[in-house]
């Protein structure tokens, strides 16, 4: 085999592995183009993306002669400081799970041999009158030109992420002075979807904040030094000062079918930091006042056309509504300690990242929206910036306890809800029995029939932001909405 065919096919292990470390790590486990504490991470991935685009594409049509090829060297050579670059940075950032720091090894290793075998090549091109040589490399040309275009797309993708995550670190930083509340809150999910923002907006109000995290690294990254980060709630003395605590630790419903294990995974990522909330309550010498315990309207189950509200009875057997009624009983636990507890059941969260609306949206780009089974499900939901301020409220209100539906005031239909989000685009009827034997029983969460009502909080004297969907959706969906989730920080009481 021709040397140059014995590089291209270690550079074909190089793509191969770097994509499915892009896709697996990069995207689907950390969801790194979605975190402000990535931006720089993100930021040198888009360069390395962009220099392989080149490379790519070089190799499958173009052989450079002269000092073409000294450039390609030293363009290769550049790749190696951003890797490096990038090692330090995930170090410092995140901390990386095994088969992401093996991965990264092999490729590392895999990219000295490219380097090895190219170099003599590179200097033999070197020695050629300066040109660059059009080639047909027959098969080769078509894979890398494939590759190129790819890998381009992908790096301008990272590049406007970047550009984005930047514009919301900026964004997040007060513009004056903030005065300190004397508050130290608890927060555990505060690496999540909720959790980000609501850290951010807690700090705003001059709060100290301790965050429970298994990856101390991401979380000190995501939040500055101006926040303590426990991996063991039993690191805590039992002399700590706290005065809130804000429980949103669990795995996403969403992520995957619900097999048994899953269903177990559901249910210990919620009861095991719960049950660790509520062992140091019971051990801290001055208890808090008050446990904002995460919750949903999955709760209620799927109920029909019956209106729900707080004090609305709930069915045994249905997934949800059980993981729901285990969590809350664990946390309603804090109440023996004297511990105020206020359980949200949150309605499906809509935000600009993060979140289920990115992905009911992405058909609208083609002018098609799906519409899940006949579409007269009622749809319990909310803005994400009401959730923020649902959470601040039931943290503010002494007179909120017990369960409080966080949901937005208007009950609308899972069609009504699809037609806001498509516009003039088409619905397209995605029946429900394809749904069910796809997903089985987690089609329940697109089919399920909740007409739930937020009744504690306005009597409570909540105001809500968004309380209509085409208002929500006309917010989200504009390219450069304002206010931001995390800077539009409302007070709708004053602070314990």
């Amino acid at each position: 085999m021709p040397a140059l065919d014995i590089v291209f096919v270690i550079l074909t292990v190089q793509i191969l592995l770097g994509g499915f470390d892009n896709l697996w790590h990069h995207e689907l486990s950390e969801g790194l183009p979605g975190r402000v504490s990535a931006r720089t991470e993100i930021g040198l991935h888009a360069a390395r993306e962009l220099i392989y685009a080149v490379v790519f594409l070089i190799f499958g049509w173009i052989e450079p002669h002269g000092p073409w090829a000294i450039a390609l060297g030293i363009v290769l050579v550049g790749e190696i400081l951003i890797t490096l670059a990038d090692f330090l940075e995930e170090d410092r950032t995140r901390k990386l799970p095994p088969l992401e720091r093996i991965l990264h090894t092999v490729l590392a290793i895999n990219y000295g041999v490219f380097l090895a075998l190219l170099i003599p090549i590179l200097w033999g091109w070197a020695q050629l009158p300066g040109a660059l040589t059009p080639v047909d490399r027959g098969l080769w040309s078509l894979f890398f030109s494939l590759a190129g275009t790819g890998v381009l797309i992908w790096g301008i993708r990272d590049a406007l992420a970047w550009v984005t995550l930047n514009r919301r670190a900026r964004g997040r930083i007060a513009t004056g002075p903030v005065v300190a509340s004397g508050r130290t809150v608890l927060v555990t999910g505060a690496t999540g979807f909720l959790g980000q923002d609501l850290v951010h907006r807690l700090q705003l109000r001059g709060d100290h904040l301790i965050i429970l995290s298994r990856d101390t690294l991401k979380a000190a990254a995501m939040f500055g030094k101006n926040v303590s980060v426990v991996d063991d709630l039993q690191r805590l003395a039992a002399e700590t000062q706290i005065d809130a605590i804000i429980n949103l630790a669990g795995a996403n419903v969403a992520d995957m079918p619900w097999w048994d294990g899953r269903k177990q995974v559901l249910l210990d990522s919620r009861l095991t930091p719960t049950a660790a909330v509520i062992a140091l309550v019971h051990r801290l010498h001055n208890k808090p006042q008050v446990l904002v315990n995460a919750s949903a309207v999955g709760a209620y189950g799927n109920r029909g056309e019956t209106a729900l509200p707080e004090h609305a009875s709930r069915p045994l057997g249905e997934f949800t509504a059980d993981l729901c009624r285990v969590w809350e009983n664990e946390a309603n636990r804090a109440a023996a300690a004297g511990v105020r507890v206020c359980c949200l059941r949150f309605g499906l969260i809509f935000g600009r990242d993060g979140s289920a609306f990115p992905k009911l949206a992405l058909g609208r780009r083609f002018g098609v929206t799906p519409q899940f089974g006949c579409g007269r499900q009622w749809m319990s939901w909310v803005h994400k910036l009401d959730a923020l301020r649902a959470i601040e409220f039931a943290l503010d209100q002494p007179r909120m306890n017990g369960p409080v539906n966080v949901v937005a005031p208007t009950q609308v239909r899972h069609r009504q809800v699809m037609r806001s989000i498509a516009g003039t685009g088409l619905l397209l009827p995605i029946p429900a029995i394809l749904l069910k034997t796809v997903l089985g029983e987690m089609a329940d969460l697109f089919l399920a029939s909740q007409r739930v009502r937020p009744d504690a909080l306005q009597a409570a004297g909540f105001r809500f932001n968004f309380p209509e969907i085409e208002g929500a959706c006309q917010n989200l969906l504009a390219r450069h909405a304002t206010p931001h989730e995390h800077l539009d920080h409302v007070h709708d009481t004053p602070s314990v």
